[in-house]
Parts: C-alpha cells; structure tokens; sequence
C-alpha cells in the first residue's frame, strides 16, 4: 500500500470515526448548513433537537401531570410518588429521600438508582410527554410556561445545566439520551441563530 493509499485510508477512517463520535445518534448543527432557506433550516434543527426531548431520559421528568415515569420504556414510577411542593416530592417522600447527588450503581452491577443535586420534575408548566415537536416548541418560547426564561437563557440551561446534562450520564441500566449535552447545546444555538422557527402540525 503506497504513502497516497495510506493516507486517504486514514482519512475516511478518521473521517468515520468522528461522524461516530459527535452524532450518536444526532446530527450536528453544522450538518443543516447545506439548507439554504433560513426558515427550514431553523426548523430543522429544532426537529433534531426533539430526539433528545422526545428521549426517556427528558421525558421521564417532564410529565404532564404530578407523576414522574421511570426506565427507558417510561412506566410510573416505583415506589408511588407525587411531585409535592416546588416538583421536589411530598413531605415524608422527597426525592432526595432515594436520589443522592450521584448516581448508585447497585451491588450486583445490574442496574443503578439516578442521582443529581438537585433532583427534581420539571415544572407541571414544562411536562411534554404525549406533546408534538411543535407543541414542545412552542412551549419552549413561553416566558409564561418556560420559567420567564430568554431564549439566550434556554441554551445556557441546555447546554450547562447539570441536571440536563445527567441524560447523558445516566447511570447503569438506562440509554444515554442521543449525542451529547455539547451537541444539544450546540443545536439549540443554531436554531436560536436561526429565528427560532417551530415546526407545524
């Protein structure tokens, strides 16, 4: 194999293998660039952006009314719990009663109990689950539901939020939610950079 045929081997190569790493499953902003109208586009980074929304791992938390799911197949949680006073539990069964700062691998290996500090539902306001993208999208925008939050403020929560950023670090027994919080965030930005559009329907 000549030098030439070496290098344009590593190059697909390498080329392979960061298309591996920076997608997982999701498209990275730049990979919309190639959508002229700056509409479209706009929607269709928030579209890739709702694989990550539409994920268990968001899901689970932003229930639509005061019972959190759990797992990726997102039954009620076990044991029974409510979201109580500011979406931290009842008194008596708080979430911090079972959820610690970290997540707890159980001693067999074969699964783990989440943990982040603070951990809590998403505000009533915020529950998506059963939602379409542009409903969630549309939510999103709400200073009224989404917490008085600016859209400069949206993506800060996006792509720092500790919380949001435990999706990817689930914990044994649970699927990451797609990409990562650096891509996520990333789309988000995009779509703001974009006029924030919203899909129909």
């Amino acid at each position: 194999m000549n030098t030439f045929t070496k290098l344009a081997v590593a190059s697909i190569l390498w080329a392979g293998a960061v298309d591996a790493e920076t997608v997982n499953g999701l498209r990275t902003a730049d990979e919309f660039d190639t959508i002229d109208n700056e509409a479209d586009r706009s929607v269709a980074l928030f579209e890739e952006m709702f694989l990550v929304i539409e994920s268990p791992r968001c899901m689970n938390c932003h229930p639509v009314n005061n019972t959190p799911l759990q797992g990726d197949d997102m039954q009620p949680h076990q044991p029974p719990v409510v979201r109580g006073d500011a979406d931290f539990g009842a008194p008596g069964m708080r979430c911090s009663t079972c959820h610690g700062s970290e997540n707890f691998t159980y001693t067999t290996g074969e699964g783990s109990i989440p943990g982040h500090e603070p951990w809590q539902l998403a505000p009533i306001e915020m529950g998506w689950v059963g939602l379409t993208a542009a409903e969630v999208c549309s939510q999103l925008k709400d200073p009224e539901r989404n917490g008085d939050r600016t859209l400069a403020e949206l993506h800060e929560h996006n792509a720092e939020d500790g919380l949001v950023g435990w999706g990817w670090e689930p914990g044994v027994g649970r699927t990451p939610a797609p990409g990562s919080q650096e891509v996520f965030g990333a789309l988000t930005q995009a779509w703001i950079d974009t006029g924030a559009a919203c899909p129909t329907g």
